[in-house]
Formats: structure tokens, sequence, C-alpha cells
């Protein structure tokens, strides 16, 4: 218990920007995200575009300047069910000008499939965006759904989660503050 409530309090002075600093991957790991990994490197992301309903064509290049949190879903994936919620939540709360979270569904989704997965999931805060022939995916090494990668305010991967996780949790939004920083 002290343990944890230690972890708690290293990973809320670490999101302190008076305390900024490098983001503190093992304390975010040891608080309860385990899959996350950070890049040994930091590199440059895809620039292959992906879309809308609407047919309008995005990159993750429009988001530079912005912290982003990508999401690879699909509507089929059990855990995407179980995870899309806590995004949803994310990004009510701390999605903005210097934040944001970019689900893809990728692969084939029907937009009938994904406007009821989102409505009997709940989700009122998050854009579809669509990635029907995986290219992005398969230029980003997605293998596996649900994959999430951070992307710092340069357009680098920084780190990648395989799986699900609690983004309304603090060690999440920790991390998060700490990229703002």
């Amino acid at each position: 218990m002290l343990h944890s409530a230690l972890l708690y309090t290293a990973l809320l002075f670490g999101a302190n920007a008076a305390f900024a600093g490098p983001v503190d991957w093992q304390a975010a790991k040891d608080a309860g995200l385990v899959k996350l990994v950070p890049a040994e490197t930091p590199a440059p992301v895809s620039d292959i575009a992906f879309t809308d309903p609407e047919g309008g064509t995005h990159a993750l290049a429009d988001y530079e300047g912005k912290v982003v949190l990508l999401n690879f879903w699909a509507t089929w994936c059990a855990p995407c069910r179980e995870e899309m919620p806590s995004l949803d939540a994310l990004q009510a709360e701390m999605g903005g000008e210097d934040f944001t979270v970019v689900p893809i569904a990728t692969g084939r989704n029907a937009p009938d499939r994904i406007d009821k997965f989102y409505a009997e999931t709940g989700l009122k805060n998050l854009p579809v965006l669509l990635d029907p022939r995986q290219q992005l995916a398969r230029a980003m090494g997605v293998v596996g759904l649900p994959v999430t990668v951070l992307i710092d305010r340069n357009g680098n991967e920084v780190a990648r989660l395989l799986g699900e996780a609690d983004w309304t949790g603090e060690p999440a939004k920790a991390v998060i503050r700490q990229l703002l920083d």
C-alpha cells in the first residue's frame, strides 16, 4: 500500500510543471501501465493518410504541435470495446489545443457497425477515423488490437502499449501531463 502511494506521489510530482523533466516511464509502469513500452529512440511516425466517413483525408502530421494518443481499434475487438470508453473520457477531460486522442478504426469496419459501436459504448468525444486497408497500421507495425501509440509534439513516437489500458487512471494522465510539459 505504501509502495503504491509513493509511486502515485512520484507520478503527481513528475507531472507538475514545477518539477518538469523527462517522462518517468518506470513509475508509470509500476503504477499500473505495465504494458507501456517507451521507444528506445523517439522516431517520426508514418505520413500515410487515413480518412473519415465523409471521405476527408487526414495525416498524423496534422496534429504536429500536440501530444497525441493514437489508438488503433476495430468494432469486432472485445478489448477495444472495454478500452474505448476510457479513451473517450480522457479526451473529454484533457483534450484541447495541446493534447488529443486519435482513434483509428483499422481494417474492415462498416460505417453502420462503427455507429453501433459508438452508441453501445457511449462514445461522444472521439472522432470517427478510418484506415480501411490497414496501410497506416501496417506502416506503424500494428499486428494486434488494440494498440496505442504516444506521439510527442514533434510527431515522434515516444511509447507504445499493446492491449487495452485504463486511460482515465492517474498513471496515464501523469504520463500525458509529463509529455505536455
